[in-house]
């Protein structure tokens, strides 16, 4: 389904990406708390004016927007806002930094609140934007704080409006529900997590209205799945949940007390690898139908149709799968980007030749090559390197099979995707 179009070396291990709503660039968070964020060609469904992928007229290369020291500590987590105007990164430091997703410049500060047994710091794992107004963070203590970010400002002490704790465990995935047709914003107002064993449904005002049953199994992420075939009772609208022991369940939207049905995504000797994250792939991409791609703790990727609930292809994030993805998702023009380890690797759909030519040849496509950028002028916010070296060891743990990566290339230059000159 996919070929490699080209990977972008990090200088550290990642431990969080995310993929602007609306143009074709991501951003990287990472052990040593840079945050980096990174453009990619443009492409035909991003609504440029070149209907040809760069990766295919010869010109396409990938560049740094801006990069930064954002955190003592590393960078735990990311998250666009709704339009992708902000870019919300937390770290091990404790705090919530706001900043203009265009020039990386911090506009906002929040203070994560200090864990209500210890008293000590309560490191994030989780960020969310679900509407302008919403924004949800998920800490080590198992808490789910809302905030109403309106009316913050450059050096806001925000309190939390409520505080949720829907699991006994920390929030390994948050998946909004999507909005009613009685819905006057068209925003989320109720979102499905796990955490633990559970998973539970919360609601913006009411807050948890139900957590399942204890499924006897970590589940690690979740991704929300609608337009399936409606029969018998089924709605047609179901949450995947990936789990760690390589099983992906599926869960009837309104039916949250137990799992629907359940797909194996990998029978490895010993116990399933774990399904650390899920992405669906865009409408017209693949065979047709619905496709889920997962990520696995051992480097690999694997695409699942729905319906037939069976695994369709397979590729390798890290070939020698000792890295394991821990991000997944696809741009505005449709490449998928997947991260873990000290790689993100950037993924375009097979053409038919494409396709014709591995059948012949049977080759392995080649990763392109990036140079190492200069930072960006953003030096009030860069830290002293070497402050994150002991909160390093506590986020590997909360990532299954994280391993050491390769160093990057020395040098200035651009990232070319693979084959072009």
């Amino acid at each position: 389904m996919f070929e490699t179009l080209c990977a972008i070396p990090l200088e550290s291990d990642l431990f969080a990406q995310a993929i602007h709503p609306e143009e074709p660039i991501v951003a990287v968070g990472l052990a040593s708390g840079h945050v980096q964020t990174y453009r990619l060609p443009a492409g035909a469904s991003d609504g440029s004016d070149d209907e040809t992928l760069a990766s295919e007229n010869g010109f396409g290369h990938v560049e740094t927007a801006w990069k930064t020291r954002r955190h003592k500590g590393s960078c735990r987590t990311l998250a666009y806002s709704v339009d992708g105007s902000s870019l919300y990164s937390a770290g091990t430091d404790g705090i919530v930094k706001v900043a203009d997703s265009a020039t990386g410049r911090v506009t906002a500060k929040i203070t994560l609140p200090s864990d209500a047994v210890t008293g000590g710091l309560d490191a994030p794992t989780l960020v969310h934007a679900l509407s302008p107004q919403s924004l949800i963070l998920g800490t080590d203590s198992a808490a789910l704080h809302l905030y109403d970010i309106r009316d913050r400002g450059a050096k806001s002490t925000l309190t939390p409006q409520a505080t949720h704790r829907p699991h006994d465990d920390y929030v390994s995935s948050l998946t909004p529900l999507p909005a009613t047709e009685a819905s006057t914003s068209g925003f989320s107002k109720q979102w499905v997590t796990t955490g633990g064993s559970t998973l539970a449904v919360t609601d913006l005002r009411r807050g948890v209205m139900v957590r399942s049953e204890d499924q006897e199994e970590e589940l690690l992420s979740s991704v929300m799945v609608t337009g399936l075939s409606r029969k018998g009772t089924s709605v047609g609208e179901k949450v995947l949940v990936g789990g760690g022991n390589g099983v992906l369940t599926l869960w009837e939207r309104g039916v949250w007390d137990d799992q629907d049905e359940r797909i194996t995504v990998d029978k490895s000797k010993g116990g399933g690898e774990s399904l650390d994250v899920i992405a669906l792939v865009p409408d017209g991409i693949g065979p047709g139908g619905k496709i889920a791609a997962v990520g696995l703790g051992n480097g690999a990727l694997r695409f699942v149709k729905l319906g037939q609930n069976k695994v369709i292809d397979e590729l390798k994030h890290d070939v020698l799968g000792q890295e394991g993805v821990i991000a997944l998702g696809f741009d505005v023009t449709g490449r998928m980007i997947s991260g873990g380890g000290r790689n993100v690797n950037v993924w375009g759909e097979k053409t038919w030749q494409d396709v014709a030519e591995e059948e012949e040849e049977d080759e392995t496509p080649i990763n392109g090559k990036r140079g190492l950028e200069s930072d960006s002028d953003d030096s009030e916010e860069e830290e002293p390197e070497g402050s994150s070296e002991e909160e390093e060891p506590k986020q590997k743990r909360k990532k299954r099979k994280k391993g050491k990566g390769g160093k990057q290339a020395k040098g200035h230059g651009i990232l070319h995707f693979s084959g072009l000159d």
